[in-house]
């Protein structure tokens, strides 16, 4: 079978993707834990609590985005074994779609959180931060239902042909 190594380079990168984010949820979101635990153990702070939301939050969105990422290998593996143009990958780019609005909505609920530890820190970069954070998925989220209307009707012209002729 004949590899195309642009969807291999793809799938290349979507491994790539996945690295930081495993990476970040195994090595530095601990070490903050454990940081905002000590801090709440010395000073009394109920700060602490807001970055333990925080980090909750945090994790919980790294399943749908570990979702979105499968999804997104199955969509290159279907290009490569001629099924681009099949209900399957309507599906994968609704699945897609639908990770990145929980990603966006679960970063909507963590704002306050980030409004609060920006006011503490007296950091207004930070609200920024996390707004970018909202806005990111939702463009992932525009992108994947415009190519998955953009798909279905493609589907539905080339089934319409397929009856014609």
């Amino acid at each position: 079978m004949k590899r195309n190594t642009s969807t291999t380079f793809l799938k290349g990168a979507v491994i790539l993707m996945g690295i930081p984010v495993l990476a970040l949820c195994v090595f530095l979101l601990p070490q903050i834990a454990s940081v905002a635990f000590r801090e709440s153990q010395q000073n009394g702070e109920t700060l602490a609590y807001i970055v333990f939301g925080l980090l909750a939050i945090m994790y919980v969105s790294a399943i749908p985005f570990y979702i979105a990422l499968v999804q997104a290998f199955k969509l290159l593996s279907f290009i490569d074994k001629n099924k681009a143009f099949s209900q399957i990958s309507v599906k994968a780019l609704k699945t897609i779609r639908n990770c990145a609005i929980t990603i966006s909505g679960l970063y909507v609920v963590a704002l306050p959180l980030v409004f609060v530890i920006a006011q503490w820190d007296d950091a207004p970069g930070l609200a920024i931060v996390g707004m970018g954070m909202i806005f990111a998925p939702m463009v992932v989220a525009v992108f994947a239902a415009v190519l998955q209307r953009l798909l279905q009707e493609a589907i539905d012209i080339k089934s319409e042909n397929d009856l014609i002729i």
